[in-house]
């Protein structure tokens, strides 16, 4: 019978998703603001460290730039607190517009209404939709779909898995979703979950590797370690290699810099990339569109698939993507 354990678990409670292709819009809560704000971007992240959120920042800085605009970025280190303090400042300095990476919309609440009373609109990054959120890049579940998949092709029907997990962000929250229905019914396959905490998702990945580890050493049938993105996979991997284990497969989301280099090194078995760049600059411009179309805009929901990348896959995706590892 399959087996969960729950342990480590980060009271905190997230990791994405997106670029140009709109989902069907439903009415907006409120209207978008005017534009009559300062042509300011305020971003409030879960995690300025994380290199998926640093590819959205330096996507929406781009496109703001072409405009005229300035971004001001607040890194809310995984607390939804400091998130909704952080919109509250920027709604009382009347920023242009709001974007919020990763924080579940649901999170958010004194965050925007300080921001429909300011008549500040607001894009989700992977927070989903509410009141006053003009679009949201979708729900960070699709690009979970090929990570567990290429796990499950690779173990069969039988094995260990740690899975890493973070419920903080609703990205995370909904690949877990995702992963979880995946493995229902295979009763061969045990599954322990430890939740990461942002910061020290690094550090967590490899201590409750270790500890996983001690309890699988090698030869006990197949072994993986999934997380819901791959920075914790990577804190795991440092703890493979101190260990001298060759014997685990390992598979993250997001395709970080370092992530492609992983897979390109052996290290990590395959991991989904998603265009955080493209992503963000499209939240810049989607909300600008917002903007301009008033009291008719329709909230949006933008996604667009990642790629999985694996050792088979990789040269030809360098090829066509020469900057993902830069």
């Amino acid at each position: 019978m399959k087996r969960i354990s729950l342990a480590g678990a980060a009271v905190a409670v997230t990791v994405l998703a997106t670029a140009c292709s709109s989902g069907t819009g439903t009415s907006a809560g409120s209207a978008p603001a005017s534009g009559s704000g300062n042509k300011v971007v305020g971003i409030v992240t879960i995690s300025a460290t994380d290199s998926n959120n640093a590819k959205v920042i330096a996507g929406v800085k781009d496109a703001a730039q072409k405009q005229g605009w300035t971004v001001n970025v607040v890194d809310a280190q995984g607390n939804a607190d400091q998130a909704n303090s952080a919109m509250r400042t920027f709604a009382t300095q009347k920023v242009g517009m709001i974007f919020d990476l990763v924080f579940p919309a649901t999170s958010l609440g004194a965050g925007l209404a300080a921001a429909r009373t300011a008549n500040v609109p607001v894009a989700s990054w992977g927070g989903g939709l509410a009141d006053g959120v003009v679009m949201t890049t979708g729900d960070g579940a699709p690009f979970a779909e090929p990570s567990v998949k290429a796990l499950l092709d690779d173990m069969g029907d039988s094995g260990s898995v740690l899975a890493l997990t973070y419920r903080t962000g609703q990205v995370c929250r909904d690949r877990e979703k995702i992963f979880d229905q995946a493995l229902q019914g295979k009763s061969g396959i045990m599954v322990t979950k430890n939740e990461v905490s942002i910061p020290g998702f690094l550090q967590d990945g490899q201590r409750y590797a270790n500890a996983w580890l001690a309890k699988n050493p090698a030869g006990s049938g197949k072994l993986a370690i999934w997380g819901c993105w791959e920075d914790p996979t990577l804190g795991a991997i440092a703890a493979l290699k101190q260990q001298g284990r060759t014997d685990v497969k390992t598979y993250g989301i997001n395709g970080s810099p370092q992530a492609i280099k992983a897979v390109k090194d052996g290290s990590l078995t395959a991991t989904v990339w998603e265009d955080g760049a493209k992503e963000g600059a499209t939240m810049f411009e989607t909300t600008l569109e917002a903007v301009s179309a008033g009291s008719s805009w329709k909230q949006k929901t933008v996604d667009v698939p990642g790629v999985l990348v694996t050792s088979d896959t990789i040269d030809q995706f360098l090829t066509e993507h020469p900057d993902a590892a830069n």
